[in-house]
């Protein structure tokens, strides 16, 4: 009975938690700065509906000595029309689950998952999402991973 009781408490939980979170639609798999030689792209394509809202979460965890500023550049196009562009901000998010900060002797390590932005689509169609991690200039970042989250 005892064992009943934990199953129900624990789908609960999981349950309750998508629902906060939202289901995960698409994943872009960036996971490397682009530069002006190496342009590290991921898309994916979604049929979306008009009300349907989703939002953008970021996945990271890095590492860097010193300041560090992440992008993701978001292009979203109808077909081969571009109607968005957006520029996320992994670590400005309103939401935040699993986050993990240490600050040793000038080193920081940082992993999270975070909700940045949040569209709403105006009509039914299906939309390609580009997306490409841009950052300033610092050769200790480590990226370890960097993926952007379509929920709905």
């Amino acid at each position: 009975m005892k064992k009943i009781i934990l199953l129900l408490i624990i789908t609960s939980l999981t349950i309750s938690c998508s629902n906060l979170t939202g289901e995960e639609i698409a994943r872009l798999k960036i996971n490397n700065i682009s530069t002006k030689g190496n342009v590290f792209s991921e898309e994916t394509t979604i049929s979306l509906k008009k009300g349907d809202e989703i939002s953008f979460w970021s996945d990271m965890d890095f590492e860097h000595n010193g300041d560090v500023k992440l992008r993701f550049k978001v292009k979203v196009f109808i077909g081969e029309t571009k109607i968005s562009e957006i520029e996320i901000d992994p670590t400005n998010k309103n939401i935040t689950v699993g986050e993990v900060k240490t600050t040793l002797m000038g080193k920081t390590k940082w992993r999270f998952t975070g909700k940045n932005y949040k569209m709403n689509i105006k009509k039914d169609e299906t939309y390609i999402f580009k997306s490409i991690l841009i950052a300033t200039t610092n050769s200790s970042l480590k990226i370890n991973k960097a993926e952007l989250v379509i929920k709905k």
